[in-house]
C-alpha cells in the first residue's frame, strides 16, 4: 500500500468524524433549546416526548418508512422551537389573543425554520415545522396550503398535536377523554381540516 495514500484517507476520515461530531453537537443544542421553550409553558408538560414517540408510531403504522418516523420523531421535540422567539406576555397569555398578537404567535413556524435551517441533517424535519399549522381547506397557517400540497409528514404530524393538546391539561381547561378528542377530530375533519386517512389510521392504532 502507499502510505500517502494511508495518510490522505486517515486525514479524511479524522476530517469527516469531526464534522460529523460538530453536528452531533449542534442537533443536541437544538434539542436542548426545544427543551427549555417547552419549559416555559408549565402547560405543555411532556408535549414534545409524547408527540415525537405517537407520530414515530402513527408513521411505522401507515407503513411509512425508518426515515420518515426519525423524521417525526425530531420534529415532535423541534416543532414549536421558533417559540423561543415569542414574548412571554403572548405565549403564556391565559385569555384570547387579539389579531395582533395571534400574527406575532404564527411566525413561530417560520422562525423555527430559520433555526434549523442550516443543519442538513435537519433538513426533512422543515416541512413538518412550517406547515403543522396548516389544514385541508386552505385555511391553516403560514401559507394557506390545501389538500394534498401540504407535506404527507406534516399532515400525520398535526393529527397527533391535536391529539394530544385535546387529552392533556391546559391552562385553560382540564383533559378531555380520549372519545372525546376523537369526537372533535371527526368533527373537524368534517368541517374540511384534518385528512381523514390520517386521522382514521391514528383512530385504529389508538
Amino acid at each position: 500500500f502507499s502510505l500517502v495514500e494511508l495518510e490522505v484517507r486517515v486525514r479524511n476520515l479524522v476530517s469527516f468524524r469531526r464534522l460529523t461530531q460538530d453536528l452531533d453537537d449542534a442537533e443536541k443544542m437544538l434539542f436542548a433549546v426545544a427543551r427549555a421553550v417547552e419549559a416555559r409553558d408549565e402547560g405543555t408538560g411532556e408535549h414534545c416526548d409524547r408527540l415525537s414517540q405517537l407520530a414515530a408510531k402513527l408513521a411505522a403504522h401507515m407503513g411509512l418508512d425508518t426515515e420518515a418516523a426519525k423524521t417525526l420523531r425530531r420534529a415532535g421535540y423541534l416543532h414549536d422551537i421558533g417559540k423561543i422567539g415569542i414574548p412571554d406576555a403572548i405565549l403564556l397569555k391565559p385569555g384570547d389573543l387579539d389579531e395582533g398578537e395571534w400574527k406575532v404567535m404564527r411566525s413561530h413556524v417560520e422562525i423555527g425554520v430559520s433555526i434549523c435551517s442550516p443543519l442538513r441533517t435537519l433538513r426533512a424535519v422543515l416541512p413538518v415545522i412550517r406547515h403543522h399549522h396548516e389544514r385541508q381547506d386552505g385555511s391553516g397557517y403560514p401559507d394557506g396550503l390545501a389538500g394534498e400540497a401540504i407535506p404527507e409528514l406534516a399532515q400525520i404530524f398535526q393529527i397527533v398535536d391535536v391529539f394530544d393538546a385535546l387529552t392533556n391539561d391546559r391552562p385553560y381547561r382540564k383533559a378531555l377523554t380520549s372519545g372525546r378528542a376523537f369526537a372533535i377530530l371527526a368533527e373537524e375533519t368534517e368541517r374540511g381540516w384534518w385528512n381523514p386517512r390520517v386521522v382514521e389510521a391514528f383512530a385504529s392504532m389508538v
